[in-house]
């Protein structure tokens, strides 16, 4: 199936790419392009060099598409690979049929045989067992004493004094992270080093650090009579803690919706989010993918497409977070909207989902019917057809997305995809209340 330019540009790593490529998606600079009818694209690329860029991407993967180009940049794709792929959208006879060359076809099996080598890896089973049990073993005490120690650390501030934490600037909670690292237990690590940025957050911060505090000795203790706990809450407390767990429900296939993705990175590591919304099953799951500085995580799969995949849940009481499976066809436009519920119902189901999970920040949520409305000197979604409304989330408000959802609404109802959490709603996707594509907001 041929794609669109913005599933195209939908995979760029960085908004640099993004309209590199873009300058890339006309035939001038490119030569010796065609495409395959085994998902192949490729094409030489007129570059700074007296050699042209060869380029080449593999789209039969259902996973997700791979890319080759010779240019020396490290971000995947590059420019090239999405100039590449734009033409081809494009569908005007700039990429040919064709038979595929010698360099592309080299990559393109080489490729695919290393992918058929994990999956028959992986469905042959684990290693030595003994040996993994060994290993887990070791790190749980690690992660014990670590925790120990961290508990150690909580009482002491608490004894002194928060304003201690504030004269003390930055580097106590970093070293107290790298201690956690050292343990094995980067979910404590990650904990610690929010707790550094709160004593200069603004007016207030001392409740802030407080209420942080208190949530990350509820996770020590967790941890540390995790025995104690039911089996589902102690899957939680481990997997906060940061322990490996791998997705053992049982596979559910469904046509998944993509409700909503987006992208966080830090100076290591960009973590993908994508949200599903199944047809059949009625269940909002998430798939995290993660992808090394300057490399786009996968899958990318776009916001309106549908996919006929299966899914498997992760461990833990409440865990939203799947794994994608088998994909049984190509993603395709769907017009499936979720149902939607008030924003009353909203704020309850995140309350009900704190039972099962207390250090949750938020859950997925679509709001049906409401209006997007100045607050103050904030936002908030105004319920439609009751007297109650949810206040955008400060991070919501410095989105560009804010302007689009107005923009959609213009006074009327819509229907919002989104996060729901203590510090408010972040929206995700929306959609007119009358026949309409989803908008993106992230």
């Amino acid at each position: 199936m041929r794609w669109t330019a913005e599933r195209v540009l939908a995979l760029a790593p960085d908004d640099a790419s993004r309209k590199a490529g873009g300058r890339l998606g006309a035939a001038g600079p490119w030569s010796g392009t065609g495409s395959s009818g085994e998902g192949a694209v490729w094409g030489l690329c007129k570059g700074g060099g007296s050699e042209p860029y060869q380029t080449v991407v593999d789209l039969a993967d259902a996973s997700g598409p791979a890319y080759q180009c010779s240019c020396p940049s490290r971000k995947s794709p590059c420019k090239h690979a999405l100039g590449l792929l734009l033409l081809w959208a494009g569908g005007d006879g700039a990429v040919p049929p064709g038979q595929v060359p010698d360099w592309a076809g080299r990559w393109l099996a080489g490729r695919r045989g290393r992918t058929e080598g994990k999956r028959t890896a992986a469905a042959s089973g684990p290693g030595d067992p003994e040996a993994a049990r060994r290993r887990a073993e070791r790190r749980a005490r690690l992660v014990t004493a670590g925790a120990t120690e961290l508990e150690q650390r909580l009482a002491d501030l608490l004894r002194g004094g928060l304003a201690g934490a504030e004269q003390a600037g930055y580097g106590l909670w970093e070293e107290t992270a790298a201690r956690m690292v050292d343990a094995q237990a980067p979910g404590l690590a990650a904990r610690v080093r929010e707790l550094g940025a709160i004593p200069g957050s603004g007016p207030g911060w001392p409740v802030r650090l407080l209420e942080e505090c208190a949530l990350l000795h509820l996770l020590d203790q967790g941890w540390l009579r995790r025995e104690e706990l039911p089996d589902g809450l102690a899957a939680t407390v481990r997997s906060r803690v940061g322990l490996p767990v791998a997705p053992d429900g049982p596979p559910v296939r469904d046509r998944w919706l993509v409700l909503a993705r987006y992208d966080t990175a830090d100076t290591h590591l960009t973590t993908r989010r994508t949200w599903l919304y199944g047809a059949g099953s009625g269940r909002t799951v998430l798939v995290l993918s993660y992808g090394a500085a300057g490399r786009a995580p996968e899958p990318a799969l776009p916001v309106g497409l549908a996919l006929d995949a299966e899914v498997s849940a992760y461990p833990g009481a409440g865990q939203q977070r799947v794994a994608l499976g088998e994909q049984f066809a190509p993603p395709a436009p769907a017009s499936t909207r979720p149902p939607g519920v008030t924003t009353s119902q909203a704020a309850a189901r995140y309350g009900e989902a704190l039972r099962d999970d207390p250090w949750l920040e938020s859950v997925p949520v679509t709001l049906d019917r409401v209006v997007p409305a100045p607050d103050g000197d904030s936002w908030q979604l105004a319920d439609a057809d009751e007297d109650a409304a949810l206040p955008l989330t400060p991070a919501a408000r410095a989105r560009p997305g804010l302007w689009r959802l107005a923009a959609l609404s213009g006074g009327a109802p819509v229907r919002v995809f989104g996060e729901c959490g203590h510090r408010g709603f972040t929206p995700l996707t929306a959609w007119p209340e009358g026949p309409g594509d989803a908008v993106t907001l992230c």
